[in-house]
């Protein structure tokens, strides 16, 4: 492992307008290392792209008063001859794959997004750090590898074979991949498995973020699987603190018995730990949306609610066993639902002026 210097690195981060991204380079600019951060995004519009515009001004504040040096480059992962640039003109130590196409349900409805972002992109980034001398590949997996995993906690020891949506395919092939180049070409590459990341600024498609905007408008919630679902939430912060210290270790180059490399290849879960009831989830957060004035304290949840069979593409349960980062990096993620769900009903009304 290395030695957790981030003095006068090049760091390259994809999908820096994203929920994740514009967090992780928040949290680099904050940094007293003089860093270099070159950001990429291609500002789709998977969901409202204002949104991504208040991140990226959000990041441009900070980045004012930053030891670190920012640019940011619109432009698309699968797009070769623009990554291949990015590495020849910034030649990043450290890349941090955050773009992807993300969500289960859309999966089923677009799924050349997911190809072109999740495969060809990665493929693109994957080639650049093969012909390009970077010390660490980190990059985004997914917790719907698991796919229906009956045996809980999920372990990165598990067999993970059977995908149930296009987008867990994508997530699990982009390990599959990351290995092969790490065998081949010695690239050190590690994985990380986020589990239903949420908090402020999040992604609208997200059940917290899109119950909120239907109960403000006097819609009625879907909650599937009648309620019986479990969701291992973890709060961004929990997210980007993982990452930052994942960066700095790289698995090590070493040879095995054969004299050739052992691949310098890991894949980590990020998960809270504690996986929580969607019904004792809703309840938190309309709690906290009361509080934060978005709902007022009258408001009938109960009218509001529908609980509904499950959807194509979705786990009955998420839960992350973190043995493993606890053991390596010495971290687990702290901030509990309640908290964390409070900070986003109060970044909510504050965004919306609700």
């Amino acid at each position: 492992m290395g030695d957790g210097n981030m003095f006068n690195k090049k760091v390259l981060v994809t999908g820096f307008a994203g929920f994740i991204g514009s967090n992780l380079v928040m949290r680099l600019l904050s940094l007293e290392e003089e860093i270099q951060i070159i950001g990429l995004d291609n500002m789709n519009d998977y969901y409202d792209v204002s949104l991504k515009e208040y991140r990226i001004s959000e990041i441009d504040k900070n980045s004012k008063n930053s030891k670190c040096t920012w640019t940011n480059i619109v432009g698309d992962l699968a797009d070769k001859v623009l990554i291949d640039k990015i590495f020849a003109d910034y030649k990043p130590d450290i890349v941090v794959n955050l773009a992807a196409q993300a969500g289960v349900r859309y999966s089923i409805t677009n799924p050349d997004a997911y190809i072109n972002s999740n495969i060809i992109g990665f493929y693109n980034i994957l080639e650049a750090c093969r012909n390009n001398p970077v010390e660490h590949l980190v990059y985004a997996s997914s917790s719907s590898v698991y796919g229906g995993n009956k045996k809980v906690p999920f372990s990165t020891d598990d067999k993970v074979d059977n995908p149930v949506s296009l987008y867990a395919a994508t997530k699990k092939s982009n390990e599959l991949l990351a290995h092969a180049y790490s065998k081949l070409y010695n690239i050190p590459s590690t994985g990380l498995r986020f589990f239903t990341v949420y908090g402020p600024a999040g992604r609208p498609d997200m059940a917290y973020f899109g119950f909120t905007n239907k109960l403000i408008n006097n819609e009625t919630i879907k909650i599937f699987n009648y309620g019986n679902c479990k969701r291992d939430f973890t709060y961004v912060d929990d997210i980007v603190e993982g990452i930052y210290r994942v960066m700095q270790k790289a698995p090590e180059k070493k040879n095995g018995e054969d004299g050739l490399p052992l691949p310098p290849y890991a894949v980590y879960n990020i998960g809270g730990g504690r996986p929580e009831n969607l019904l004792d989830f809703v309840n938190i957060l309309q709690e906290e949306l009361v509080r934060a004035g978005v709902l007022s304290s009258d408001y009938d949840f109960e009218s509001h609610k529908e609980l509904v069979p499950m959807q194509p593409g979705d786990v009955p349960v998420t839960y992350a066993d973190t043995t493993a980062l606890e053991r390596d990096f010495g971290y687990r993620p702290q901030i509990d639902l309640r908290t964390g769900l409070r900070k986003f009903a109060e970044w909510y009304k504050e965004y919306y002026k609700v």
